[in-house]
Order: C-alpha cells, then sequence, then structure tokens
C-alpha cells in the first residue's frame, strides 16, 4: 500500500474564536494513489483522542476503505497532537484564556490542504467516525457542491445537551486534578485521569456489553483490568491539555454556527447535497440513534441505517469488534457503488 506523510502549513491561520495562529500546522497522511481526474478521493478526519495512526487499520484491500482504488487522506484534528494543539504550538491555549479550536477551523484547514497540495477539488466520500462524522457534516454543509457521499458514524452535526453534560463531566473530571492551576496542568493528573478514563468507559459502551462481560473476550483479567489498560492506559499517553482541548472543540459543535447559516440548523442540514450515511450505534448513549435520525431525517438525500451492536459508541470504530465492521464494510462499499448523482 503506498502512503505518505507531510505537514501543511498555514500563514497567519485566523481561527474562528478570533485568534490568529501565525503558522498553523496540519499533519495529514495519505493511502493509495491519486487519479489523474483527482476524482477518487476519500477524507478521513480523526476523531476524538486519535491520530491517524488509530484509526489507520480499517485502510486496506479488504476492508472498509480500499487504497487500491481510492486515494484516502486523513487529516489530524487540531488539538489532537500532531497538528497544531496546545502540547505543540505557543499561541494554542484552551477556553479558559478564550482560545479553542472549531470543526469550521478543521474544514477549512483541511479544504485548503486539497486544494493547494493536492489540486483536489471534489471528493468522492468524506467518512467519519465520532468526532469524524462532525467534521464529515460540516464538509457537507460548507462545500455541499463538492462532496459526492458521506459516512456520518456515530456522531452529530450539533452537539446535544444530553452530550454536553458527559463532555462537561469529562473536561471536571480532568480540572479537578490537584495539579490544575485553572489554566493549565503542572504535573501529570493523576486522579483526574483515573476519573475520566472511567467516565468514558461508562459511556461508551452499552450495558448490555459490561452485561455479557465482552472485555473477558478481548483478553482482559477483570473488569478493572479492561479499564485500567484498556482505557487509562491509552489516555494516559496523550497530553491532557490536548484532550481538554479537543473538549473545547466537540462542545461547540454546530453545523449552522458560522457566518454561511447563522445558526439556522435546519437550512445548514438542508444544504447537504451529498448521499449520506447516518450510521449511529443502536446502543450509543451519547450520540443516540434518535438524535441522529432527527438529523437524517432534515439531510435530503440521507439514509438511516443504525449499526445493530451492543458495542455502544464503539460500534463505529470497530476495530475489536469483526460483526460491526463486515455491516460497516457492506454499507460503505454499496454507497461507493453508487453513482453520487442519482
Amino acid at each position: 500500500m503506498m502512503s505518505s506523510a507531510g505537514t501543511f502549513t498555514i500563514e497567519n491561520f485566523a481561527i474562528q474564536c478570533g485568534a490568529v495562529l501565525p503558522q498553523a500546522q496540519l499533519v495529514y497522511q495519505t493511502y493509495g494513489q491519486l487519479n489523474r481526474d483527482r476524482r477518487n478521493v476519500i477524507l478521513y478526519p480523526t476523531s476524538y483522542g486519535a491520530t491517524h495512526l488509530d484509526i489507520e487499520w480499517l485502510i486496506r484491500a479488504d476492508g472498509i476503505l480500499d487504497p487500491t482504488r481510492w486515494f484516502i487522506i486523513i487529516p489530524n484534528m487540531f488539538g489532537n497532537g500532531l497538528s497544531s494543539s496546545p502540547s505543540n504550538c505557543q499561541h494554542c491555549g484552551l477556553a479558559e484564556q478564550g482560545f479553542w479550536f472549531s470543526h469550521w477551523d478543521n474544514v477549512f484547514a483541511q479544504e485548503k490542504l486539497l486544494r493547494e497540495v493536492f489540486g483536489i477539488e471534489k471528493l468522492a466520500m468524506v467518512y467519519g467516525w465520532s468526532m469524524g462524522a462532525q467534521q464529515a457534516y460540516h464538509w457537507g454543509a460548507l462545500f455541499p457542491a463538492r462532496v459526492e457521499r458521506i459516512v456520518a458514524l456515530c456522531g452529530t452535526a450539533r452537539t446535544t445537551d444530553h452530550n454536553r453534560i458527559f463532555l462537561e463531566s469529562l473536561r471536571l473530571a480532568l480540572t479537578a486534578d490537584p495539579s490544575w492551576t485553572g489554566t493549565h496542568f503542572e504535573g501529570i493528573p493523576e486522579r483526574g485521569f483515573r476519573t475520566f478514563a472511567r467516565i468514558y468507559a461508562s459511556w461508551a459502551a452499552s450495558q448490555a456489553f459490561y452485561r455479557q462481560g465482552i472485555y473477558y473476550q478481548l483478553g482482559y483479567e477483570s473488569l478493572e483490568d479492561y479499564l485500567q489498560r484498556g482505557w487509562e492506559e491509552s489516555y494516559r499517553k496523550r497530553d491532557p491539555h490536548n484532550l481538554l482541548a479537543m473538549i473545547d472543540t466537540w462542545l461547540r459543535c454546530d453545523v449552522s454556527n458560522n457566518s454561511i447559516y447563522q445558526g439556522d440548523y435546519h437550512r445548514a442540514l438542508s444544504s447537504i447535497q451529498a448521499k449520506t450515511l447516518v450510521m449511529p450505534s443502536t446502543t450509543d448513549l451519547y450520540f443516540t440513534p434518535e438524535d441522529c435520525e432527527v438529523e437524517a431525517n432534515l439531510i435530503p438525500n440521507a439514509e438511516f441505517l443504525p449499526i445493530p451492536s451492543i458495542w455502544g459508541h464503539r460500534a463505529g470504530n470497530p476495530y475489536q469488534n469483526p460483526g460491526d465492521q463486515a455491516f460497516i464494510r457492506q454499507a460503505v462499499h454499496k454507497l461507493l457503488e453508487t453513482n453520487a448523482n442519482n
């Protein structure tokens, strides 16, 4: 599989919160080969706490995204530790300093990358899970004539009030740690990480997942072993400032909160022209199927196709779950085989 990495620099990048980054860095990875007509492009934005290395597992010849047919680009979201983030950019802060990234920022930086580096004007598909799905919806609404298909897995175009409570609980868990000064961490937030991971684990999988003890099948010796090795250790690899920065982006997710739609959420969703697969998990506790169906009904060319799974939110990123992986793969391949103009 052909792949290459790159860093795209944007000079004096004005972001939605009002700040200007002297040099915004957008780190990306490509897979496969761009056709001469530049029409075989799939954009695959990253999700919360993830880099391209965490989500590229599904890019393979027999996988959900096939790099032998498609040119796949993963742009790393601002705040994830590779692209411009509090951990690597002195001009990047947190909401406490009035600084945050939005998906408007992510998508406009990505558009600039595609156009200026690769000469890409049209996307065959935007594929995204969770915060990646949020970016996919933004792409469809902000550049409606340039996106042919969207696959939105376990995500919404606007953060709901219920979802907001979950996010605020995560943010408060980290910042309740003694190492938090009110503006930044001095040292490792030991208690914060522990609490943060357990809140996340309780929401990310369904009650049935825990009732059936699926974590034993994954090689964990106990529930505590699963929580510590499967969750806490993973988040401890991330800079806590970056975890807060990505929460700040998620909290502000609203496809209509921009100069184009001026808060008209219905108009933003109805402007999406792409053939859109809305694929929640039937047991997702924070991007509920009911919330996703409401949005699907507002998108003119959308199909609502829930993933029947007990894996909760993680059904949309099923690297440990062949059943959900096969379901998503079949749906995606079927969508890619259809004429986007139909």
